[in-house]
């Protein structure tokens, strides 16, 4: 910049900037002060002394006119001098340690280049360096660009760009920006080399048979894991970019031929009219942009991890989200039912698929029930069958049932926070201290009851069952609800409780598709696939939730190809 600024102290750390220069000739009062600025302004600022009223925007910065014109023109300057200030203000390579710029000759033309240190793959860079400059003299005194393009730059991803903000856009990007001296026109060439983790298997969607690949923080590598699974020339995989500062890659994963075109049309059009900084967080910022659904506890969404199971719901005309520097794909719509179910399940025999289905399932409703009923029973004795007149403690503790059940439940919220924060040497150690040692000494204490931590471990591990984290931790604070209202109002607080829960779920969309579906809307069909992992032959067709264009999903008699 052609002006320096000094910053003077503040007690109240507000910064002063003032203009290189005479103050007398440079200060103007602050707008609303005029005439009636106190005298002594001028002399408070020499002393130190910060000024009562800061001065507005306006007068803390002013560019000149040739700033603003490097700063906002979208035209390749023809000289390289010019490039540089352009650069400089628009990119901050004057300001940032690992943005480079490289001033070189080929063919005897002036050139500059110009990248991001940490994202350049060096061998390939050096290569195409080398081979320019073994260009003879005076080759690029004409159509240089064109002759660069089609003739002597080696590389498979090479763009030619007539705007500074494309140019920009791509090299924050990670790509490297070639200018010659007198052209108006850029070569953009894509050798970045991203930081990346391996395709490791999911921590939270793990499997005993089955891929062992999973997604990562890379896009490109995403996609690619997915095209390995979905060879179908429809599958159309649609890139756009998301926030003014963060510039976001997202894109929109679907098979023409299957899925809904108003869906596709939908989700596209929310996400163009995103008008955000940026998404730091990535998928889920994303997510609660085009889905706005308040405090509801319930995913709205289904995430996964896992390939194979974004390319099964692709294949059900499902649409996926992908959002660069997440591992995590969003798929849309997705119902209660999508939550509950696990990839397991489809890598065993039907008959052991639905056991473990049912088992699934009787761990979301004991991660839910169990504990309102246990408690409903302990305060309503004569609601006890007679099968069950075990049920109720034989001693009461120091502290009242409900008071355990909430210590118990921060206790486990705060066993799992720790488990996350704790390296994974110690966090076996800290369980078992957790678990043994503090249960069981509160125990002998009389503070806690046995069955309250007994049922309060069933529910726990009806909630680790759950394969999305997301319905889990919703399902807990449902339990909580639950027991508070139990407390307070008796069988009318369950009654009530749970029936404004199902109303929630009922009347919840995802997407504008029921919630609940295949329950409610009831589909006969749908909920049979619910409740049973049928055999794939016997699965011809695809569910109408998606609205798919095409329902058949394999021939009348399989292994008959369709002609």
């Amino acid at each position: 910049m052609s002006r320096t600024d000094e910053r003077v102290p503040n007690q109240d750390q507000t910064i002063v900037f003032i203009p290189e220069g005479d103050i007398d000739a440079t200060f103007e009062p602050a707008d609303g002060l005029g005439d009636n600025a106190e005298p002594d302004l001028k002399e408070r600022i020499r002393e130190g002394i910060p000024p009562k009223k800061k001065p507005p925007e306006s007068d803390l910065y002013r560019y000149t006119k040739k700033e603003e014109e490097f700063l906002f023109t979208d035209d390749v300057p023809e000289k390289l001098e010019d490039v540089k200030r352009v650069m400089e203000e628009r990119a901050g390579f004057n300001a940032s340690f690992d943005a480079i710029a490289r001033d070189m000759t080929y063919g005897g033309k002036p050139t500059s280049l110009y990248y991001l240190n940490g994202f350049v793959k060096d061998e390939v860079l050096t290569m195409i360096m080398s081979r320019l400059s073994m260009l003879p003299g005076n080759t690029l005194n004409t159509e240089a660009v064109r002759k660069l393009f089609d003739q002597y730059i080696p590389h498979i991803q090479v763009d030619k760009l007539d705007t500074m903000t494309e140019i920009i856009g791509k090299v924050l990007g990670g790509g490297s920006a070639l200018f010659i001296e007198g052209e108006r026109s850029a070569l953009v060439m894509d050798v970045k080399s991203l930081p990346q983790r391996g395709t490791d298997e999911p921590s939270v969607e793990k499997v005993v048979r089955g891929s062992r690949d999973g997604f990562i923080e890379t896009l490109l590598t995403n996609v690619t894991l997915l095209r390995r699974r979905l060879k179908d020339p429809r599958l159309k995989l649609e890139t756009m970019q998301v926030g003014r500062r963060t510039r976001t890659d997202v894109c929109i994963a679907y098979i023409q031929d299957i899925a809904d075109v108003s869906l596709v049309k939908a989700i596209k059009t929310k996400i163009e009219a995103l008008d955000i900084d940026g998404l730091a967080m990535a998928d889920k910022e994303l997510q609660e942009a085009i889905i706005d659904r308040g405090w509801n506890p319930f995913p709205i969404v289904r995430y996964t991890e896992r390939p194979d199971v974004a390319a099964y719901h692709l294949l059900e005309g499902h649409v996926c989200l992908f959002v660069d520097t997440s591992p995590s794909v969003i798929i849309l719509p997705s119902t209660f039912f999508h939550h509950v179910q696990h990839a397991e399940e489809y890598r065993q025999t039907p008959f052991v698929g639905t056991y473990l289905r049912w088992v699934r399932f009787f761990g979301v409703f004991a991660s839910i029930f169990l504990l309102p009923l246990w408690f409903l029973f302990v305060l309503k004795p004569e609601l006890r069958p007679m099968v069950f007149t075990f049920i109720g403690p034989q001693e009461t503790g120091r502290i009242p049932i409900l008071a355990q059940f909430l210590i118990v439940e921060v206790g486990v919220d705060m066993m799992r926070l720790a488990a996350i924060h704790t390296p994974t040497p110690l966090a076996s150690a800290m369980g078992l201290i957790a678990a043994i040692l503090i249960g069981d000494i509160a125990i002998k204490a009389g503070l806690f009851v046995n069955e309250v931590i007994l049922y309060m471990a069933v529910a726990a591990i009806g909630m680790f069952a759950t394969p999305s984290y997301e319905l889990a931790l919703a399902n807990r604070l449902v339990r909580i609800a639950l027991l508070v209202a139990v407390a307070l109002f008796g069988i009318p607080g369950f009654a009530v409780g749970t029936v404004l829960i199902m109303l929630m779920l009922i009347t919840q969309r995802s997407h504008h598709t029921p919630y609940m579906w295949p329950f409610i809307p009831f589909d006969g069909k749908a909920m049979l696939d619910i409740i049973l992992r049928r055999p794939f032959p016997t699965q011809k067709f695809r569910m109408t939730l998606t609205k798919p264009q095409d329902r058949t999903r394999m021939a009348a008699k399989l292994g008959l190809k369709k002609k």
